[in-house]
């Protein structure tokens, strides 16, 4: 892989993880004014994950003398229904998951940057699963005896 592969992939993680935080932070917000205390506190600490991954791979790039941008994307999602907000997540985690595991095998001989993005790959699955065990809890209990655990 090129050195301006490499930097294109690390500008495209920069740009859409720091996009999916913004949209955590604003779902958190959204959920809280809803009473949904749980959620809440999970939406707020996902953006601040994220961020901190954005801010680790931003140095990483100025490390290895890339041009950080800061990038315009198109509008993303953000959900009052927190049903929705988890299914979101998934769809998004799963692409993620499958475009990142593919980057990582390129740059696997760049140590730094490889781990860097190791465990924001696992921190992700761990979100994967988390969505997946809500959704089939929901489907188990049911919307309203799951919001009722949420609040």
């Amino acid at each position: 892989m090129s050195q301006k592969e490499v930097f294109d992939g690390l500008q495209l993680f920069i740009t859409d993880l720091a996009q999916q935080s913004d949209g955590h932070q604003i779902e958190s917000r959204l959920l809280k004014s809803q009473g949904y205390g749980k959620l809440t506190a999970k939406y707020a600490e996902q953006a601040k994950k994220e961020r901190e991954y954005v801010d680790q791979v931003t140095d990483r790039m100025i490390e290895l003398g890339g041009d950080v941008k800061l990038e315009v994307k198109k509008v993303g999602f953000v959900s009052k229904n927190p049903i929705e907000c988890i299914k979101s997540d998934l769809q998004l985690a799963k692409e993620v998951h499958a475009w990142l595991g593919g980057f990582i095998e390129e740059i696997r001989t760049d140590y730094t940057t490889f781990d860097i993005l190791k465990k924001y790959y696992r921190y992700q699955e761990e979100e994967m699963y988390w969505s997946e065990a809500q959704l089939e809890l929901i489907e188990k209990i049911g919307e309203k005896n799951w919001i009722l655990l949420q609040i």
